[in-house]
């Protein structure tokens, strides 16, 4: 399977995951200057929260986990994104919760394996 279609499947995953989980999905893919943002989503205490969603086929090919692909340098990228989209969207941004970025780490075994990380 190549590496989009896993990410591709490990987004939907991470989708279904935080729908269930009272979150709104408000954009998926949201292309802005300097990144990407997987998914964006109001959490269920109101907050907005933004997603860096991360997928292996299988934690047996090289790779520790799919946490380990989430960097410091990546991380620093999200936060910049992350702030330029909640500055430019103001009205999204919960007055006293402000926004967040949480991580969601997929392994396609059977059944999937979903770990979500708040407020990395």
């Amino acid at each position: 399977m190549s590496n989009d279609k896993v990410g591709e499947i490990g987004e939907e995953l991470a989708a279904g995951f935080l729908k269930k989980n009272g979150y709104i999905i408000l954009e998926r893919n949201k292309k802005m200057p300097g990144g990407e943002i997987d998914i964006i989503a109001r959490a269920p205490a109101g907050e907005l929260v933004f997603v860096e969603v991360k997928t292996l086929a299988d934690e047996s090919a090289g790779r520790l986990s799919p946490e380990d692909e989430i960097s410091s340098a990546k991380l620093t990228k999200m936060r910049r994104v992350a702030g330029l989209f909640a500055n430019a969207n103001p009205e999204l941004v919960h007055e006293e919760r402000g926004w967040q970025i949480d991580a969601v780490a997929i392994v396609l075994t059977d059944p999937p394996t979903v770990r979500h990380y708040e407020n990395v």
